[in-house]
């Protein structure tokens, strides 16, 4: 089910740190998704400084939905803090937490099997049970618009022995799709919603939204979103956690400058936006990063630029090879990020535990590249790109060209790199040139494969399995738009098969590992798409109420507060977090 997938992680960069100009990919997607005013319920509150935790970086236009079967649409902590998942996971040690269930295990090669954990209870006193489990899954069978409704390709059906045991099977296992999904879908409660309309499944609200987590929905204005502590969380006793702020007040800030301000004040106690000046924030304010040193935030996923394949000259992979060897992302990193940020691997790999045992290095010295300006040349006039007195290559034939490499207007750091890259192109001779149209007209010829050359990383993310990156760059071509991944239309015979092929191996066997090379070897060989550089996980903490985040030397959590990634991270922050002993 590639469409399932592909939403999701979507879902997980749109609503994070897409561009880290300030996160203005998720006032697009918040614009066009959500509506632009909302009701306001109660008036501002002043709470309790040491009780409260002030966050920003994920919240983009003013809260209006906390729908768990929408979640592009939903508040960022809708699911994580109100709706929980069958397991938490940890990128940074690459492990699976038992969350909802207390175990889940293979115990067939097309047989899952999950034990829920004792005592678990929504928020409105009512047990959460296997039927829960199962009505989450079954809904989507039942209306095919959810959007894991594709599951039911491939997963023949759930059954419920008793009340904390639920079966899974698979008529075909997608070992790496589901481990996946294992920390995704969030369970809802079927006393809630089994007795609603279509139309609220698919567009309702759910404000006052009941679920099962630590957090409950308590309240919102035009500007910010209000969880409150559930004391009764079924957590408490279970995982021996307690979630320290008893409210969590999630703002809208409108803009770096102004997180930054907030920051320095402690008006703001975590952010999670790209913002300049960290050594200074360190040494004068006491900012907490995850790493002490350059490059401060942890890689969280990687900025490609994609090639549209489709188009001459850019059909040509031995352009696309030159162009490769002509860009140095090293230069993005200093001038644009202040190294927050560190150049990628030839193959996009975010450098995570649950990737790097994929990292086939004999593929890499065998078909990788990296910046070597000559390089290129020597492969442009091989391939018959001939240099005019004007210092422009021309095409084999003898046509002049020139190459638009479009990203969001606003975007201000990915506008400085396109430049960047555009000057290393005309280097060694491409006329190439930096386009900034405003996001609605990127999207367009992102999706519509007008583009020439385009930067995205909406895919990227780092995920339990390296299987989700090669789903969104080789995402299959469907129709007229690429919403899903593969904005250049890449295609080889057998393409799709081998992808399929990867997601039905058991991870981390030889056969998994050998699926995936077979994956890196096309990508290196045809270079559909550049990698540039690896984006943060932008993280900024002030110690000015709260202290104790999780840091290099003691990484207890994955510092994130966007959509669709509490459950990776965020969640377990708040459970260690502490309020300044001397408030």
């Amino acid at each position: 089910m590639r469409r399932l997938l592909s939403v999701l992680l979507v879902l997980m960069l749109v609503t994070g740190a897409l561009a880290g100009c300030g996160q203005k990919s998720q006032e697009a997607a918040d614009k066009t998704q959500q509506s632009e005013t909302a009701q306001q319920p109660a008036q501002e509150t002043t709470y309790q400084r040491n009780e409260t935790l002030y966050a920003g970086g994920g919240l983009w236009a003013p809260p209006s939905n906390w729908n768990p079967l929408t979640p592009w649409n939903a508040v960022t902590g809708t699911v994580g803090l109100i709706y929980e998942t069958l397991f938490n996971y940890d990128p940074l040690k690459n492990e699976f937490i038992p969350w909802l269930a207390e175990k889940g295990e293979w115990t067939s090669d097309n047989t899952y099997q999950v034990t829920l954990r004792d005592g678990l209870t929504w928020s409105d006193g009512q047990p959460l049970t296997s039927e829960d489990v199962k009505f989450t899954f079954e809904i989507a069978k039942e209306h095919p618009e959810i959007y894991y409704s594709p599951m039911w390709q491939w997963l023949q059906s759930v059954d419920t022995p008793d009340n904390k045991t639920v079966v899974f099977k698979f008529s075909t296992s997608h070992y790496h799709e589901w481990q996946y999904n294992l920390y995704q879908i969030p369970i809802i409660p079927k006393h809630i919603w089994q007795n609603k309309s279509k139309d609220d499944l698919l567009n309702g609200a759910n404000e006052k939204a009941i679920g099962s987590g630590p957090y409950l929905f308590d309240t919102y204005s035009n500007d910010r979103m209000v969880y409150k502590r559930n004391d009764n969380w079924w957590g408490i006793k279970a995982l021996g956690l307690t979630p320290q702020p008893k409210r969590i007040v999630y703002l809208i800030v409108p803009s770096n400058n102004v997180a930054l301000g907030m920051l320095m004040k402690g008006e703001l106690d975590v952010s999670n936006f790209f913002l300049p000046g960290i050594p200074t924030l360190k040494a004068n304010y006491g900012i907490t990063t995850f790493y002490d040193n350059p490059p401060y935030m942890i890689p969280d996923n990687t900025v490609f630029m994609f090639i549209n394949v489709t188009k001459e000259p850019l059909s040509n992979v031995e352009l696309r090879r030159a162009m490769a060897y002509a860009i140095n992302p090293k230069v993005i990193a200093e001038k644009v990020y202040e190294n927050q940020v560190e150049p990628s691997n030839p193959l996009g790999f975010v450098p995570a535990k649950s990737w790097e045992e994929y990292y086939d290095k004999n593929v890499v010295s065998q078909y990788g590249f990296s910046y070597d300006p000559n390089k290129a040349k020597a492969i442009l006039d091989a391939a018959g790109f001939k240099l005019g007195n004007d210092g422009v290559r021309t095409t084999p034939d003898g046509k002049k060209f020139k190459l638009e490499i479009s990203v969001p207007y606003g975007w201000t750091d990915w506008m400085e790199a396109a430049k960047i890259v555009a000057d290393q192109l005309k280097a060694v001779g491409i006329d190439a040139e930096a386009k900034f149209p405003d996001y609605s007209k990127y999207w367009e010829d992102l999706t519509k494969g007008t583009f020439d050359l385009s930067f995205n990383n909406f895919g990227s993310q780092v995920t339990s399995t390296p299987w989700t990156l090669y789903n969104w760059l080789f995402n299959p071509i469907t129709g007229d738009a690429q919403y899903n991944g593969n904005f250049g239309r890449f295609d080889v015979e057998g393409l799709q098969d081998m992808v399929a092929a990867l997601n039905e191996a058991k991870p981390g066997t030889d056969e998994a590992k050998k699926a995936a090379s077979k994956l890196e070897e096309v990508f290196l060989k045809n270079i559909p798409a550049i990698p540039l550089w690896y984006n943060g996980l932008w993280f900024q903490a002030s110690n000015a109420a709260w202290e104790n985040w999780p840091t290099e030397h003691d990484p207890y959590a994955y510092p994130v507060t966007w959509g669709g990634r509490w459950q990776t991270g965020g969640t377990m922050m708040m459970m260690k977090i502490k309020p300044k002993a001397s408030q």
